[in-house]
């Protein structure tokens, strides 16, 4: 199985290295970064680059792709090659997903009309733009389309995605080679009961 993921300028690291991580180490899974031209793209910290291997023209039918998100998904949404790209392969593939805000390029490649998707949760309303329905939950899927929530939530997914793909002890023994056994040492990780003061402090860190 060959996955993709798409990188472009202040993506959220984590975001691609996150299901990188998973994906990469299951048994007959190769996982190529692709951008308009190989070379290193820089992330939304701007203090971290991941090198592409490949370009979207070398890569156009991959079995499965994954979109990050980040701080500068909003002017890729403009980035015709990046969006192009995103519905081509979306003919081939066999899932095609995303983690956090790279939810809203699938939109704007014209996947998500009348389909159930998920984002971050400061912005997941705005996914209505695209006539999907938006859906707080941490992975959310509507045929081999899978959408999953803010950043951390990309791992969950590509787990998700790998039990189907390969078989379940394969997941399993691919979770606990990472060792994915989140114990946060805060209950922070949700809006739903955090106060408005945190919540606005947590937007303003990555907008």
């Amino acid at each position: 199985m060959h996955v993709a993921i798409p990188l472009y300028p202040r993506y959220t690291a984590l975001d691609v290295v996150g299901p990188y991580t998973v994906l990469a180490f299951a048994p007959g899974v190769t996982v190529t970064m692709v951008a308009a031209e190989p070379g290193p793209v820089v992330d939304d910290r701007g203090t971290m680059a991941i090198t592409a291997t490949a370009s979207f023209a070398e890569l156009s039918r991959p079995d499965m792709i994954v979109v990050p998100g980040g701080a500068g998904t909003r002017a890729a949404l403009a980035d015709a090659a990046l969006v192009g790209w995103i519905a081509l392969a979306h003919q081939y593939t066999r899932w095609t997903t995303s983690v956090c805000a790279g939810s809203f390029l699938l939109g704007a490649a014209g996947l998500l009309a009348g389909r159930r998707a998920t984002s971050h949760w400061g912005w997941v309303d705005g996914l209505r733009a695209f006539d999907a329905e938006p859906v707080r939950e941490r992975v959310v899927r509507d045929d081999r389309i899978i959408t999953s929530a803010g950043v951390s939530a990309g791992v969950d997914m590509a787990l998700t995605l790998l039990a189907e793909a390969t078989d379940v002890p394969t997941a399993h023994a691919v979770q606990l080679a990472i060792e994915y056994e989140p114990d946060p040492p805060f209950d922070a990780g949700s809006p739903v009961n955090a106060p408005a003061p945190l919540r606005e402090a947590a937007l303003a860190l990555i907008n």
